[in-house]
């Protein structure tokens, strides 16, 4: 017995406690575990401080965006540039694709052409104006008084022709476009009736006297 003594057995390999030692792979598979998992913001970010050169890219970078965004505007110009292009061609070719909005539709294009196709005494207004404007200049009461009753004349027969071209285009338009929005086209048709015929935009696509 004692001399088993001699030898002592260590009680900590003895009373080691179990929970432990299960602790211990458990704890090696939570490491392993921990670090795939992705880095939580406020850790530490476990890389080390940028060199000056990588710094100086960093801004050139920046630099590089702002060029980037002169070259977007620059684009836009001219994006916008070749839209007007394509406009101004779409009223010289009555192209519906890039006409304005406010000349886009069916409607809107029969309107034109109704116009467009007959004798609009409005669409002389403007000579007849001027011719009017200089006789009244003249120093002569009888080309006064002459000038003074063209003038009425002019104004009434303008007045006249007008609502008959607006009657008649309203009448057409319901019949031709029952379902569609017809609001505002006999004013735009009476607007473009009051420019002479090789000045309208867009330009005439019917000839005098054809039937739209």
């Amino acid at each position: 017995m004692w001399s088993n003594l001699e030898y002592p057995v260590p009680l900590g390999f003895v009373f080691r406690s179990r929970a432990k030692e299960e602790k211990a792979p458990a704890a090696d598979k939570a490491t392993v575990t921990d670090s795939k998992q992705p880095r939580h913001p406020e850790a530490p970010k476990g890389r080390p401080t940028p060199k000056r050169s990588v710094a100086q890219s960093q801004r050139r970078s920046v630099a590089n965006t702002s060029m980037s965004r002169k070259d977007a505007a620059k684009r836009q110009r001219e994006e916008r540039r070749a839209a007007l292009e394509r406009q101004r061609q779409a009223l010289a070719t009555g192209d519906e694709r890039y006409l304005p909005a406010r000349d886009k539709g069916p409607v809107r294009r029969f309107a034109r052409d109704f116009v467009d196709s007959r004798f609009n005494i409005a669409e002389y207004f403007l000579p007849m104006a001027v011719i009017i404007l200089v006789l009244s200049v003249v120093r002569q009461p009888q080309i006064q008084n002459a000038a003074l009753l063209l003038w009425l004349v002019v104004i009434v027969m303008i007045v006249l022709d007008s609502f008959v071209t607006g009657f008649r285009l309203k009448k057409r338009l319901a019949e031709r476009f029952p379902d569609d929005n017809r609001r505002g086209a006999v004013a735009y048709a009476l607007m473009r009736s009051l420019q002479m015929r090789r000045l309208r935009l867009p330009k005439p696509q019917v000839k005098r006297g054809e039937r739209p």
